[in-house]
């Protein structure tokens, strides 16, 4: 970059201003989030990796300096977009992984919900036994995915990683069209974002992938 063109130290020092603006909003959303896919927590993730690599980008033009910071892009470990522009239509692909880590807790939670079921209901409450199957067909049954991933540790479940996936489409598919095979046509070049969570992101192993991405 040429020196006419370089930025001026004032539009450097708001642009780190802009960066502890950023901070201090994505802590409040973090402070008032209100479960894992907080939308609010996901701007507020967003605006402040877009102010930080602004600031990066700045800081190096004028004083030849970088930082610390490594700001998660899509090309990490997407491949670029092919979808359409303005879609009509989006699936959300999830994926959470659990270990069974109390079957005794998973078992009687499940064998509880029965019997309220019984309650409610009338009849013969399900015994769920000694049988894990069971007892998860009774979890999940009960409560939506989410609810569980924000109680899991109550049914005796420890999460492993977790990932989200938006993908754009042209249009709806038929009903019943892909209920077969619902994760057959999952195409990584229709990723419109993406959202991970892992324990590895924590641990600062090397080339980890981004926990959360920017639209692409």
């Amino acid at each position: 970059m040429s020196d006419a063109a370089q930025p001026t130290a004032a539009e450097v020092r708001a642009a780190a201003e802009a960066v502890k603006t950023a901070l201090d909003h994505h802590l409040a959303a973090v402070e008032r989030r209100t479960g894992d896919d907080d939308a609010a927590v996901y701007d507020a993730f967003n605006a402040l990796a877009a102010a930080a690599e602004f600031y990066d980008e700045l800081l190096y033009d004028r004083y030849d300096e970088v930082t610390p910071f490594e700001i998660p892009g899509a090309s990490d470990s997407l491949p670029p977009y092919t979808g359409p522009e303005e879609p009509n239509a989006l699936s959300v692909l999830i994926r959470r992984d659990y270990a069974v880590v109390e079957p005794p807790r998973l078992l009687a939670q499940a064998q509880r919900i029965a019997d309220l079921d019984q309650d409610d209901r009338g009849g013969s409450a399900a015994v769920v036994g000694s049988s894990v199957h069971a007892a998860l067909g009774v979890l999940f049954g009960e409560y939506e995915p989410d609810e569980i991933a924000s109680r899991h540790a109550e049914f005796g479940l420890e999460e492993g990683d977790s990932t989200l996936w938006v993908t754009a489409a042209e249009e709806l598919p038929e009903a019943g069209e892909w209920l077969g095979a619902p994760f057959d046509d999952a195409d990584p070049q229709l990723v419109v974002c993406r959202f991970d969570v892992s324990a590895v992101f924590d641990e600062g192993e090397p080339d980890e992938e981004p926990a959360r991405l920017d639209p692409v």
